[in-house]
């Protein structure tokens, strides 16, 4: 059976309903099949309005029925054939330096496919946003380069359109949220009843069907930043580059967001490369295939890299016991401890985090959080 499908399937026996009316939404779309497409956004909002209406109550037999046939039309049409992944941006030794203030951002060289999702990961003030406007062809480089491998000679018009660049501030817009999506399908030549079926694709897909005839000054900012992303996606971008996309979210919608951001570079429909800025650490490095530390413009550390190679385990935990406690359970010539603002992280060239772990809980140490951080950019903090 389909992998695709069998996922789908897998969500709706465990009651994740909002992801699987997602990814339906996102198969459907790869089926190229209008018809079908135009059923799962139904589908979707039958999902939604129980949601809005009668959240405590079961779904609804219907619900499950249509699900059934949706599936049984996707197993005789849809193919799970994943995209063929190409280069889409070669970085060589980028570097910028401003003419006021004294940062530079030094160095940097990346590349990424399609299908591939970037996180950049850093505190504020140390280049992440310089980086980003670089790769978007905003700022002028004193020195490297930049090949978009898709373009040839291209000018700012061809990378414009080749590369989105969504803001941490969304730009302004005028009019309804609807109307301005429609605009922006046919700029990206999209027309007639395609138009209507993209434009209500995106609004299903995103969750902004509620917002559709609301104007900028009566949705959040949360909802702008989901506008924005519709807007663009709607054009179709070969590269999708977002600083700080997850800074306007709470703690539920950051993760849905990047969850989805992953399913969509890999969409068969229109597969494209993704590249974020962030200071969610740990959220970022569930989705991202790399990330970059930056770290007073220069890269840092990036994952994956096979010239870094890890010398010690590293650990970050919550726990009400003194750190004297936890030296001498693990033996002060054994790890080292530090604490930072609520959490303890521990290092060790001998013991792993399986052992620290397992050593602490033995002597009843009351331990309430942990996260194995060996291979995550946090333990460069």
């Amino acid at each position: 059976m389909n992998n695709r499908i069998d996922e789908i399937q897998s969500f709706l026996s465990h009651q994740d309903y909002s992801l699987a009316v997602r990814r339906m939404l996102d198969i459907c779309l790869d089926s190229g099949d209008n018809q079908l497409l135009i059923n799962a956004i139904l589908w979707s909002r039958l999902y939604r309005k129980h949601e809005k209406e009668n959240a405590a109550n079961p779904l609804p037999a219907d619900f499950f029925a249509q699900a059934d046939t949706l599936l049984n039309q996707l197993q005789s049409i849809y193919t799970n054939v994943p995209p063929q992944q190409q280069l889409l941006i070669n970085v060589e030794s980028i570097s910028k330096t401003y003419s006021k203030g004294n940062f530079s951002l030094r160095p940097i060289s990346l590349q990424l496919k399609t299908s591939e999702v970037m996180g950049v990961v850093g505190e504020n003030g140390n280049g992440k946003t310089t980086l980003l406007r670089c790769l978007a062809g905003q700022l002028a480089l004193d020195s490297g380069n930049i090949a978009y491998i898709k373009l040839h000679s291209p000018d700012y018009y061809d990378i414009k359109h080749h590369v989105a660049f969504i803001p941490q501030r969304i730009p302004k817009w005028y009019g309804l949220l609807k109307d301005n999506l429609h605009f922006s399908a046919s700029l990206a030549g999209i027309h007639g009843e395609q138009n209507e079926l993209m434009v209500a694709f995106m609004l299903e897909r995103l969750n902004l069907t509620d917002y559709a005839h609301l104007t900028w000054g009566q949705i959040s900012s949360g909802y702008r930043t989901r506008f924005e992303l519709a807007r663009i996606l709607l054009q179709k971008p070969s590269l999708l580059i977002l600083d700080e996309p997850l800074a306007n979210l709470d703690i539920n919608a950051q993760q849905t967001i990047l969850t989805d951001l992953r399913y969509m570079a890999k969409s068969a429909y229109h597969p494209m490369g993704i590249i974020l800025s962030s200071q969610q650490l740990h959220e970022v490095e569930k989705v991202a295939d790399t990330v970059l530390l930056i770290k007073q413009g220069a890269c840092l550390f990036r994952t994956g890299d096979t010239t870094e190679t890890v010398q010690s385990s590293a650990l970050e935990l919550e726990t009400i016991a003194d750190r004297n406690v936890l030296v001498e359970i693990l033996g002060d010539e054994k790890v080292q401890v530090q604490y930072n603002g609520g959490f303890y992280t521990i290092t060790s060239t001998e013991y792993s985090v399986g052992k620290i772990i397992t050593d602490l809980l033995n002597k009843d140490v009351p331990v309430t959080y942990f996260r194995d951080i060996t291979h995550s950019t946090k333990r460069y903090f």
